[in-house]
């Protein structure tokens, strides 16, 4: 059992007979009342994200995870195949458990974490970033360049992802996992 000042981002807790993974919490005393924890959880059996309160100093029970290093094989309709790096052991996950499925390259290397007590996979944690070929891209008009205009852009994953553009079919770019965003063209 832990408290809520225990919470951290990443801490997979037993709320409301699931499993919850806490994605953002914030510690608020106002300056009036008992002091609270607002939290966001992420369901890690349905995938479902919902806000809820805790007051301070609740009682919170934390399931125990253990990460280890998996590599993305393949995906077979929603059923996503992964290999650890170590014991070559595969497993198979549903696409709801993983966070930006679309993303994920053939190859890439992820940190699954999984309960001790069930052996049973939880959670998928993407690198931070990706490095992806755009595949197609209109092309940019010659002096339509107002402040950060963007267009949409395949890659090769088949994701689309807004980028701004002076970006054409064959470049590479390394886009943000957590919100699927461009962040920058890579040079190779």
């Amino acid at each position: 059992m832990a408290s809520t000042s225990d919470i951290r981002n990443g801490l997979c807790i037993k709320f409301n007979h699931d499993i919850y993974k806490i994605i953002e919490f914030l510690h608020v005393k106002p300056g009036k009342g008992p002091a609270f924890v607002r939290t966001k959880l992420k369901s890690l059996t349905n995938g479902k994200v919902l806000d809820n309160t805790f007051s301070a100093g609740h009682k919170i029970d934390t399931v125990r995870v253990e990460t280890q290093n998996y590599q993305y094989l393949y995906a077979e309709g929603n059923q996503f195949h992964f290999m650890n790096v170590e014991t070559y052991e595969q497993i198979t996950l549903e696409k709801d458990i993983l966070d930006a499925p679309d993303l994920l390259k053939e190859g890439t290397n992820v940190m699954v974490q999984i309960n001790t007590e069930t052996e049973l996979p939880l959670s998928v944690d993407m690198p931070a970033s990706v490095i992806l070929e755009v595949t197609y891209a209109e092309p940019g008009v010659k002096g339509n360049t107002a402040t950060n205009a963007t267009k949409p852009a395949k890659v090769e994953t088949g994701a689309s992802v807004n980028v701004p553009l002076f970006i054409n079919e064959g470049d590479k770019i390394k886009i943000d996992t957590a919100t699927g965003s461009y962040m920058e063209r890579v040079k190779e």
